[in-house]
């Protein structure tokens, strides 16, 4: 259990995990967001870009000296060892970089937005409890195709890539539906706020 109180958000991709962690920010929360540290340190010259260019070839990065997603993507679809072998570069770093920021965080309590919580088994240990905003699947599916502009089959070989509705449903303390609108939203919010306030 971590020092802090600690809770680590999750959910399937376009399941809304962006707008809850807005919401709990709102209230007072701090919120890291795991995605955007990754983005950070694989952005123009990140701290991560040397190893992944020693690891993977100058063409991985773009011209503004960032990693290429586009081509990772397809590499990591195509080949799961470059899967591993990036992640075994990113992880520790995103690890790190989080710690650090949640011990400077001065929020009323810190929320972890770490998409592939259930996944990773590691971050579970380091969270004082795991809330996961779920929606039907068609739901997730229509979001992103409307934000992404990506195809069904892309968004569904996405969603086969992360843990089923079930798997991650079962490892959560807290659940926020976030399959209907978003006025329906911050009753949920105002009371698990309300729940983490008593841990502290």
């Amino acid at each position: 259990m971590p020092a802090r109180f600690t809770v680590g958000l999750t959910g399937g991709i376009g399941s809304g995990k962006s707008l809850v962690a807005n919401l709990f920010a709102e209230r007072g929360a701090s919120i890291i967001d795991t995605d955007q540290i990754a983005h950070s340190l694989t952005g123009p010259h990140g701290a991560a870009m040397p190893d992944i260019l020693a690891e993977f070839g100058q063409h991985m990065a773009d011209s503004r000296g960032a990693m290429d997603r586009a081509r990772m993507r397809e590499l990591v679809f195509r080949e799961p060892a470059a899967k591993r072998r990036l992640e075994a570069i990113l992880h520790p770093m995103i690890r790190d970089a989080t710690l650090a920021a949640a011990a400077d965080a001065t929020g009323c309590y810190v929320m972890l937005a770490i998409p592939l919580l259930v996944e990773s088994g590691s971050w579970k240990e380091r969270v004082s409890r795991v809330l996961v905003i779920d929606c039907p699947e068609p739901v997730q599916v229509a979001r992103v195709m409307a934000r992404n502009g990506l195809a069904e089959e892309q968004v569904r070989a996405i969603m086969a890539t992360q843990v089923p509705r079930a798997v991650r449903l079962a490892a959560a303390d807290d659940v926020i539906d976030n399959g209907g609108s978003i006025e329906a939203l911050a009753p949920q919010v105002d009371r698990l706020h309300d729940l983490y306030q008593q841990y502290l």
